[in-house]
């Protein structure tokens, strides 16, 4: 059996050379490249390296879009007993130095001018970074910098150099072993700078391995590959499951048309974090509002049905004769185009990770018919610990352990892991991989979780941000968070209570959801700091915190959580001031320092607060904007029993 990602794909361009392995869209046209091109263009890229003087042991970073060009270059350095180190593309240059500096690259892929620009000005503090190749030549045209080479120059230098050293690059390919590094994932940094996540062949190919038997995935499946490829998730569905299953993926022309290309596609796999699914429900719920009367109402009708059986029927449960009757013709005139709309129509399986979803946003998909599930899993584990099976569909869970993964729930709440997707270390960190694998081989995720009765494991919150207010009701902020994002005007959400007497929240407003609203309401506005401050736009958050406020008055136990006051701030958490990760993870204890000032009104009998915050422009400039927020007591409601 192949153990190493280059033998999988010789595999596939020796056993189905002509079928398709990725597709491009580009200039409006998808372009091919069957298993038997992709492999000719590894071979020529990875002996293109050898040439440049590319070594076992070397780290390659990547960076750039979603590219096939991307995808091949993780493998060419792996035929090489190389390790690639993908990089965020919307990272700055200051964030990239930092991850090439820590992994000693010398050897970079970039796509484009962006990201040459960008790896030039880091060049000039990191020297060591002796060659940029980049994939697309627009605008480098007249770039003369030493250790710049274009793709095309790479794969020409390839073929020279495997023309004068025949049966070497397959001598190469054949010293790789299961045990080998990969691929080094950086983590998000949440609490501090981010730490190499070390994977062998062996973890990510288990992964693969597991998922693709629960989920039968196989050559006649396809998604779409649109998310970051330094995130854990796309590496294991747009690298790991693809050479293990052998489907095809598809690049998207770019970010905004991914769909429309999803649309053309009609992916039969799809994965998304909450946030992706948090987007296409805010679309659908601004179009109906701005639909006529009529098929509002024949929405909402339908919608109400489908909450009520749609999930059920999914799942092959009994349902009675009428309700599927009605429930056919709503998926004829409501439920089929909502989901061909979102490039959904032919999805067989679809998940979320990356994130906690909320139950009523996960019910809604899966009510239109949408086989969507979760699955739970952190870089450090392939992005891979449990899955929900077809069936056993938990709105409240993540699902039982994945095969071969074992789980187990320390005394203090957290939970462990082992299996073969566990890291192998932390790049350089002896110290922070003792931190996570005890002395049994437990791998200590940070978790809070407990599994029920069914082996279904439901996850709390990080247990470091589970706490208590001063009543002792346990306080899990991710669970309130994703209770008031499912709300379409409300796009992030950050609450405080720990040790607190109150719950309280930081609100940004989803901007086009809520300018779209304000338009209906002849409500002049300029810009999001002004829409923000807008009296009638706080009634309508304040309304939506009631409803949440209304649904946790009647949960067991969380009666004591509910948001007691709020204030909708006057700039939009951003990655680029620090705010969100690049996976748009909230940094909790950063937002809770940069807005101190904030947190301390909140937690006063103040009415509003002036604050002025330092931002960061696209280009690089540093700018402020200020404003005077108005603080908000919300309804609450005493506990039902």
């Amino acid at each position: 059996m192949e153990t190493t990602f280059p033998q999988l794909l010789l595999k596939h361009a020796a056993e189905r050379p002509t079928a398709p392995a990725l597709r491009e869209k580009e200039y409006g046209i998808w372009q091919t490249w069957d298993w038997r091109r992709a492999a000719d263009e590894v071979r020529a890229m990875a002996c293109g390296l050898a040439a440049l003087g590319f070594q076992r042991g070397q780290n390659l970073a990547l960076v750039g879009d979603n590219r096939p060009h991307l995808y091949m270059g993780f493998i060419a350095a792996q035929s090489l007993g190389g390790v690639p180190v993908p990089l965020y593309q919307d990272a700055v240059a200051s964030e990239m130095a930092f991850v090439l500096e820590d992994a000693e690259v010398r050897f970079v892929f970039a796509e484009n001018q962006e990201q040459v620009d960008k790896l030039l000005e880091v060049r000039e503090t990191l020297p060591g970074i002796a060659h940029i190749i980049y994939d697309d030549p627009r605008g480098l045209r007249h770039y003369s910098q030493p250790g710049l080479i274009s793709m095309d120059q790479l794969l020409a230098q390839g073929a020279e150099w495997d023309k004068a050293h025949p049966g070497a690059w397959q001598a190469l390919v054949g010293q790789n072993q299961p045990g080998d590094v990969s691929v080094i994932l950086y983590t998000s940094g949440t609490t501090g700078k981010p730490k190499g996540v070390c994977q062998t062949h062996a973890s990510f190919i288990s992964a693969a391995r597991g998922a693709t038997e629960v989920d039968k995935l196989g050559p006649t499946d396809c998604i779409i590959s649109y998310l970051p490829p330094a995130w854990v998730g796309d590496h294991l569905f747009s690298l790991a499951q693809w050479l293990v299953a052998g489907y095809t993926i598809n690049c998207p022309e770019s970010a905004s048309t991914v769909s429309i290309d999803m649309r053309e596609i009609g992916p039969t796999y799809y994965f998304a974090p909450p946030r992706v699914f948090e987007g296409m429900l805010t679309s659908i719920q601004i179009r109906m509002e701005d639909a006529a009367r009529p098929k509002r109402w024949l929405f909402e009708k339908c919608m109400a049905l489908a909450r009520r059986v749609g999930s059920d029927i999914l799942d092959g449960k009994p349902v009675g004769l009428l309700d599927r009757l009605l429930y056919q013709l709503g998926d004829f005139m409501i439920y089929a185009p909502l989901r061909n709309a979102m490039g959904l129509s032919r999805i067989r399986v679809a998940y979320t990770a990356g994130a906690a979803i909320g139950p009523d946003l996960f019910r809604f998909f899966r009510s239109i018919g949408i086989n969507l599930k979760q699955f739970y899993g952190q870089t450090e584990t392939c992005a891979y610990v449990c899955l929900q099976r077809d069936g056993q569909v938990n709105l409240n869970t993540v699902g039982q352990a994945a095969p071969g993964i074992q789980l187990k729930i320390a005394d203090n709440g957290e939970v462990l892991v082992k299996g073969a997707p566990v890291l192998k270390e932390y790049y350089k960190r002896p110290d922070a991989t003792a931190e996570v694998i005890d002395a049994e081989g437990w791998f200590h995720t940070g978790d809070a979780g407990v599994i029920d009765a069914a082996g279904q494991l439901r996850i709390i919150d990080r247990a470091k941000d589970v706490g208590k207010t001063l009543s002792g009701a346990i306080f899990a902020p991710n669970y309130i968070e994703n209770k008031l994002k499912f709300f379409p005007y409300i796009k992030e959400a950050v609450c405080f209570g720990h040790d607190r007497d109150k719950v309280c929240a930081f609100i940004n407003i989803d901007f086009e959801a809520v300018g779209n609203w304000a338009e209906r309401q002849n409500m002049p506005y300029a810009g999001y700091v002004d829409l923000a401050s807008k009296p009638r736009v706080l009634e309508l958050i304040a309304d939506c915190i009631a409803q949440v406020n209304a649904d946790l008055a009647g949960e067991p136990g969380m009666a004591g959580t509910q948001v007691a006051r709020f204030l909708v701030l006057h700039k939009e958490l951003d990655p680029d001031d620090d705010e969100l990760t690049r996976t748009r993870k909230v940094r909790r204890g950063f937002i809770a320092q940069k807005y101190g000032v904030l947190v301390d009104a909140l937690y006063s009998d103040k009415k509003e607060q002036f604050i002025e915050t330092q931002v960061k422009f696209e280009d690089g400039r540093t700018g402020s904007v200020s404003a005077t927020l108005t603080i908000v007591d919300a309804k609450t409601y005493p506990a039902k029993a």
